[in-house]
């Protein structure tokens, strides 16, 4: 590592004094860690990234009411890293534990550069409950970053008791050139049900390393859907741990890529309990110079019989420089389970698009319909219906 490398990386870990020193020490992962080959970070070296100033009351609320929401229970609101009281409400039901944190990187992200990032410089999030048997409908989130060569690290839990249920909108947006690396543990109770639907629509300038750890009980679910569409550079990494038997998983995403720009969608799901089942099913949208990355691995431990794995990713290329990079795994140990992976990468299918044209529709709106089609099963895994609609409006030529 330079010694020019060395001192920028500093002037972030820094900030958290010796609980960053390994990382000052070590610097940004290279190509040469086979989880990081296909997202380089060179482009966070060479700036000295400072802490997000606080943002006037005005500006959050203004930046709040120009989204779309959809009508919800409860609403959270942080910006530049730091909660907003006066925006924010919640549910009677959830309860909203203090404000505080530690350091440690939980057992389950132990050794993933994210959640390490985030233990040396976190600032506090939420930290939610929801008690066991109650429904605490929708709850919206928003993250609101603006600034140059700024960073926020929230780290943000969410606990359902026994037999709860949650959705999550978790939306992140902003100006600027900035670096977010936002981290969420998640505990699903037997026969808990969380819902989170995270909307990544970072300013084009922005870097992202976003990390999300889930431990799931028996008949317990954990259903995480990702629509990735903005920052320079945005990784969204999802680890699920199956804990009990009958629990269920699902990863699923659609990146939509453009410009010089580059989504990553990693995730790792561990079969630690026999019965359980996982889904995961993503689909990546690709034009100009866009660069896609999905790295989905299924690990299958001896104890986990019966399990049922499903992994899919599909590319769909408008470019001919347009760049897709997936790598599906299976690591099996146990011998009675159901475990398929698969990738396909294409262009627009010319007879369709001819069959569109030829029958008077526009060129441009014939290719916003296929590629609607393209995303359309996949919005389709989401179960609340509002939230769809939600997420159909925010893909190409608004869908819905």
């Amino acid at each position: 590592m330079s010694e020019n490398k060395a001192a920028a990386w500093q002037a972030l870990t820094g900030r958290a004094g010796e609980r960053a020193a390994l990382l000052g020490t070590e610097g940004l992962p290279t190509r040469r860690v086979e989880a990081w080959h296909y997202t380089p970070l060179q482009s966070l070296n060479g700036v000295a990234w400072q802490a997000a100033p606080a943002l006037g009351e005005a500006r959050i609320k203004q930046s709040v009411a120009e989204l779309d929401l959809p009508q919800h229970d409860g609403i959270l609101v942080f910006a530049n890293g730091q909660f907003c009281p006066a925006l924010s409400h919640l549910p009677a039901c959830m309860e909203v534990q203090e404000y505080g944190d530690g350091a440690a990187v939980p057992r389950l992200l132990t050794g993933r550069f994210s959640a390490g990032l985030n233990a040396a410089l976190r600032q506090p999030g939420a930290r939610l409950k929801v008690p066991a048997g109650r429904d605490a409908g929708l709850v919206i989130m928003v993250s609101l970053t603006e600034g140059e060569d700024v960073s926020t690290h929230l780290h943000h839990s969410v606990t359902l008791a026994k037999g709860a249920k949650l959705t999550l909108l978790d939306i992140q947006l902003g100006t600027g050139r900035y670096l977010t690396n936002p981290q969420m543990d998640v505990h699903c109770a037997e026969e808990a049900h969380f819902s989170h639907i995270t909307h990544q629509k970072e300013s084009p300038l922005a870097a992202r390393l976003a990390i999300a750890g889930a431990k799931i009980e028996g008949r317990g679910n954990y259903d995480s859907f990702t629509l990735n569409q903005g920052g320079a550079l945005a990784r969204q990494e999802v680890v699920s741990q199956l804990n009990g038997p009958f629990s269920n998983t699902n990863v699923n995403a659609i990146q939509l890529v453009d410009g010089e720009r580059l989504n990553d969608l990693s995730s790792m799901i561990h079969h630690a309990a026999p019965d359980c089942t996982s889904r995961q099913t993503v689909r990546t949208v690709l034009s100009e110079q866009g660069q896609g990355v999905f790295q989905g691995k299924i690990l299958v431990d001896q104890i986990a019989q019966k399990t049922d794995g499903y992994q899919m990713n599909q590319a769909l290329l408008l470019s001919e420089k347009g760049q897709m990079n997936s790598k599906p795994e299976l690591e099996i140990y146990a011998d009675d389970v159901k475990c398929s992976h698969g990738a396909t990468v294409g262009a627009l299918d010319e007879e369709q698009l001819f069959y569109l044209r030829s029958r008077g529709v526009p060129e441009a709106q014939a290719r916003d319909m296929l590629v609607q089609a393209f995303l359309l099963e996949t919005v389709e895994l989401v179960e609340h219906e509002s939230l769809r609609h939600y997420l159909l409006k925010a893909l190409p030529g608004h869908v819905g």
